[in-house]
Parts: C-alpha cells; structure tokens; sequence
C-alpha cells in the first residue's frame, strides 16, 4: 500500500475488517475491535491520527511492567554534561562483537526539549548484530525516523512487516509495538521526535510537485503473529526502560483499517530543486518531512536529505557557505563523501553537530578546490548525506562527549583558511 497520511484499509485474513454498518460491538472470527489514537480526539479532520485494529487479544492483556536499566539511552532533560559552543564531529561507532540487538544496540547522542510537554527531539545511532526474537518495543514518548545506512532491516510490527535497505528510512509512529530482524551487521541513526507528527513540507513557490512524493511512502499489509509462550515487551516511557511480560506476541493483529501506521520512504526517490542561476538555496529545499510548531515557519524538527543531484549554476560557491544559524544541525553519512568535507574525516556511519550560532562550513581543503573549479553543469554522485535540524540547541550526552568517536580535532579541518584579503 502506498500514500502519505492517506486512508488504509488491509485484512490478513478475508472478511475481518467490518464493512458498511457492521459494528466492532462483534468483530468477525471473535477478534477484538482496539484503536489506537496518535492525536487528540478532537484534533483537526487533517490532522486527525487513528486506526481500529482488530486483534487476537487486546494491548491490555499482559503482566505489570517493571523498571529495566536505560542502557545507553537518554531521554530528557539533557543535562547529563554542560553544552559546549564548538562544533562536534564523530567518527562511526562499530558495530560489537558480542551478541547486541537492535534495542539493546541503541545509543544517545544529543536531545533536547521536554517530552512530558511534547517538546524537542532525541538523536541516536544503532549498532546491532543480533535479530530480537520473542522481545518487542514500543516507545511512547515519541515517533521515531530510522535511517539505514548498513544492514538491512525487517520490522516486524502491529500492522505488518517493513523490510528495509541502506539509503531507505523507517518511521514508526508513537505507541505502536515492533521488533526488528537483522539481515547482517547493521548501523544506522534514529531520530525521536517528541512533537507534532511528521508530514511533508508545504510547497509553497514550488507549485504542485517536487521534494518527497506522497505516492513513494509505503505503508504495510496487514500481517499476524499467532504465538503463544513468554514474551517480552519493552516500553519506553516518561525517558525510561519498563518491561511487560506477555503470554502471546503482541503483533496479533489480523485486520486494521485508518490514517496512524508505520511507513517506509525510499531516499533515492527525493525530487531535488535547484538552483540555475546564481547563489546557493538555502538547505530547506531539501526537507524530506517536518514536524512543526506553532510557530509559522518554524520546526520542532526537520529531515533534510543531500542526495546524488545535478549542480545547475553560475557565479556561485557550490559547496554549502560559510554559516551560523538559528537551527540546529545534526548531519549524518549514509554512504560516500558529503560534498562540504572532501578533506575527509566525516565517514559513512559518523556524524556532526553544529548548534546554534557555530560558525560552519566547508573544511579548508573543499574550500580551496571549489573556489577554483570551472563553473559548469556538475553532477554530484557517490554521496547520500541527511540532515536533523531542530529549533532547540541538541545538548550531547556523556557518552558523546568522552567516547574514543569524537573527533577532538575536527576544529582543526578549517585553521587552513587564512586571510587572502588585499587592499585595493
């Protein structure tokens, strides 16, 4: 099935989904009628979030949860470490060698806001080699975007399976319960958002087409696990780690039908806008989705793609310019050389964080290059960068600020810029 924020309806089994005025009073084959809300009853017909599930057993079925260590994992308030000014740069965490799962796998990079407010956003990576079996997650603090950048992914959730490739991502919205088989050693980044739904960018100037198509998400199938046994089930709630037990697998759910369900989104199907005259477009052509405030304008956060694009331009720096900004930047490497830092250091894998009012920009190396390079039609390749830019400073964890990854001399990479000024 495919769409953006559209209307699904799927069945596993033919004649589950009620039809017409068929009531969930007795849903057929002596399923249970459950929905699962991700707004505010009253909230807006377009933006109104919700699906009926109909289900083996009912989410309420299951044993207390229990607090479980948080691991590497950090929720809000961020206030392990003081925030610095510099400009962070990480190289990519490898993946372990003991036996580690995807849940287990999970680690904190920065975050910020207040997720009892709904607030702010949360960064981590995940190192993995291990498949969860029998154990399930789901995190009620916020919807969470998956970018693959190695090791193929399926996730196995409430309303289907979801299998997915490097250069893909995954978001699963808030509340839904998932696990997630490997196809080999995997990493990749995870972003939480604790706000509004994701949804695509508005248009604007554009006109009618461009930028992520609603045509190229797709939803799952609906698909059932009749298990029985132990089972476990992970909660992420209020920042931490609870754990139920259930007799049954939680993703029993044979029919569903609504607009609240997991998508996937295929990154190289992104519409890139350029420029083909002069000067260099501000980064917000390439947001993929967004999650808005209140504030026109304004994003808790965006996800913003740099993918293999033609350069159409004249008189102009090709590479992003030297800048300082009221957002903040944190940028990721799914594969190849991202074209602002050819001088090396930011690796498939690795990443940066530049927050609010860091001078950045091109390292001195790129900069020398492309001040000189003949100004004609170029076609990036070999490159598939992302962008998390939030309206609230990313404040890094402990982890992130004494781990062997971070690069305790990236600010070095522009000292070679020196002054070239001349009077006249």
């Amino acid at each position: 099935m495919s769409g953006f924020g559209n209307e699904f309806a799927t069945e596993a089994v033919k004649g589950a989904l009620p039809e017409g005025r068929n009531s969930p009073q007795q849903p057929a084959f002596g399923l249970y009628a459950e929905q699962i809300n991700g707004t505010a009853f009253t909230a807006p017909r377009h933006s109104n979030k919700r699906s009926w599930m109909y289900r083996i057993r009912p989410s309420v079925v299951h044993s207390p949860y229990k607090r479980i260590d948080n691991g590497l994992i950090r929720s809000s308030p961020f206030n392990e470490v003081e925030t610095t000014p510099n400009q962070l740069r990480w190289s990519p965490i490898a993946i372990p060698t003991k036996p580690t799962s995807f849940l287990d796998g999970i680690i904190t990079i920065a975050g910020n806001g207040d997720l009892s407010t709904h607030c702010g956003a949360v960064i981590h990576v995940y190192v993995a080699n291990r498949s969860m079996v029998d154990e399930y997650f789901y995190n009620a603090d916020g919807e969470m975007l998956f970018v693959l950048q190695q090791g193929d992914l399926v996730f196995h959730t409430e309303m289907g399976k979801i299998e997915a490739i490097p250069g893909e991502i995954v978001v699963i919205p808030r509340g839904i319960k998932f696990r997630v088989e490997l196809g080999g050693p995997s990493r990749g980044y995870i972003l939480e958002n604790y706000g509004a739904a994701f949804k695509l960018p508005d248009l604007g100037p554009i006109g009618a087409n461009g930028l992520a198509y609603p045509r190229d998400f797709l939803t799952p199938v609906a698909a059932y696990e009749e298990k029985t046994g132990e089972f476990s089930v992970t909660a992420k709630f209020m920042g931490n780690m609870w754990r139920g037990t259930y007799d049954h697998s939680p993703l029993n759910v044979v029919a569903w039908h609504g607009n609240y369900a997991p998508y996937k989104y295929d990154l190289r199907k992104f519409q890139c806008i350029n420029s083909v005259t002069f000067d260099h477009p501000d980064p917000s052509i390439y947001t993929v989705l967004t999650a808005p405030t209140d504030t026109p304008g304004t994003a808790n956060v965006d996800f913003a793609l740099f993918p293999p694009r033609w350069m159409v331009a004249e008189n102009t720096f090709r590479p992003p310019w030297f800048h300082r900004n009221f957002m903040n930047e944190f940028m990721g490497l799914i594969e190849g050389v991202y074209d602002a830092k050819e001088g090396g250091g930011f690796e498939p894998g690795g990443a940066s964080l530049h927050n609010c009012m860091s001078g950045h920009g091109p390292d001195a190396e790129t900069y020398a290059k492309m001040t000189k390079a003949e100004l004609k039609p170029v076609k990036l390749t070999d490159t598939l960068a992302f962008m998390f830019e939030t309206g609230l400073v990313a404040r890094p964890t402990a982890f992130a600020m004494s781990c062997a990854e971070l690069q305790n001399d990236y600010w070095e990479c522009w000292q070679g810029l020196v002054p070239e000024f001349k009077k006249p």
